[in-house]
């Protein structure tokens, strides 16, 4: 009878054993272990992994000297680098790992790769000195991103605030860092190409980054239900005249954002005085 007692012990122990192993796993994965992640929630890090790949693959145009393929792949990466983060609140599959991966994406393909493409378009000729303005716009984007990593983790902004980006956005100050590719394809002046004008607009697009310029951010724009119509209008208009002319209109667009920032500036101010005065009148 004892011996019978403990092997009915030592088999009832057993699936004790499969339990605490089970217990190691996270949840989702003890309770549906062969499921798996869908295709449709793996979709916002696929895309941000596609703006990576296509982020370095300039470079390597770059060192082929194919500078319109080189710009081409780091606009791609913009547009893929806007679309994970709607893709991923649209399917409900945000995670602080997509919000990571697409951090690190960024500084790669707006951070390191415009700098290394301007390098190897026309900074090289100043050496050192040349190298020197790889670096400091690397590091500014390392310093932009960080600070809003910060801020979306410690949430200290306000709600109103999330119209505006605190600096230069990493997509937007990339295509602005190799505007000067842009231009050479329409007006290939020697001034233009010269590594004078060239370390100019990647310093001054590196200190917009790091500055504190309230800068409308797109994600955030309304259109009036009157203005949908004419603005519709206007895309199609932008969209024929950019395959037409795409270095030109990538050029005015370019202008076109920058001329944006005084209003900015104007408007961020404004709000914060109108809240500052909502809250006072508020209080008792």
């Amino acid at each position: 009878m004892a011996w019978k007692g403990k092997k009915s012990a030592a088999l009832n122990s057993k699936p004790k054993k499969r339990s605490n192993l089970r217990t190691r796993l996270p949840a989702r994965l003890a309770k549906r272990p062969l499921q798996g992640y869908s295709l449709s929630a793996m979709l916002p890090n696929i895309a941000t992994v596609l703006a990576l790949c296509t982020g370095l693959s300039a470079i390597r145009f770059a060192l082929q000297e194919r500078w319109e393929w080189c710009v081409t792949a780091i606009l791609i990466a913009g547009i893929l680098d806007a679309i994970d983060g709607r893709l991923a609140r649209f399917l409900g599959s945000t995670s602080r790992f997509g919000a990571e991966l697409d951090s690190l994406s960024d500084f790669i393909s707006f951070g390191v790769t415009p700098a290394l493409v301007m390098y190897f378009f026309t900074l090289h000729q100043w050496g050192g000195v040349g190298w020197a303005f790889v670096l400091l716009f690397s590091v500014c984007m390392a310093l932009r991103l960080a600070r809003f990593n910060t801020g979306s983790i410690e949430g200290t902004s306000p709600a109103w605030a999330a119209a505006y980006s605190t600096g230069m956005p990493a997509p937007a100050a990339a295509a602005l860092a190799i505007s000067p590719i842009v231009l050479s394809f329409e007006w290939p002046w020697a001034f233009i190409i010269s590594p004078l004008f060239c370390g100019t607009i990647l310093l001054a697009v590196a200190i917009l980054m790091i500055s504190a310029m309230p800068i409308y951010t797109l994600k955030k724009v309304h259109i009036p239900h009157k203005f949908v119509v004419p603005f519709m209008v206007i895309i199609v208009l932008l969209t024929a005249t950019l395959f037409s002319k795409p270095w030109l209109m990538l050029t005015l667009m370019a202008i076109g954002y920058v001329g944006t920032i005084p209003f900015s500036i104007a408007s961020y101010r404004k709000t914060a005085r109108e809240q500052a005065l909502e809250m006072k009148a508020e209080k008792p």
